[in-house]
């Protein structure tokens, strides 16, 4: 699903993120990693 970050990038990530989790993101290729820790 999409999803916009706080620095106003958009990116697709799982349906199971919900909104105001923290998520890894591979900035050489904007996609999304894994949720942080």
């Amino acid at each position: 699903k999409p999803c916009t970050v706080e620095t106003g990038a958009t990116l697709n990530v799982p349906l199971f993120i919900n909104q105001g989790e923290i998520i890894k993101i591979d900035t050489r290729t904007g996609k999304y990693l894994s949720r942080a820790k």
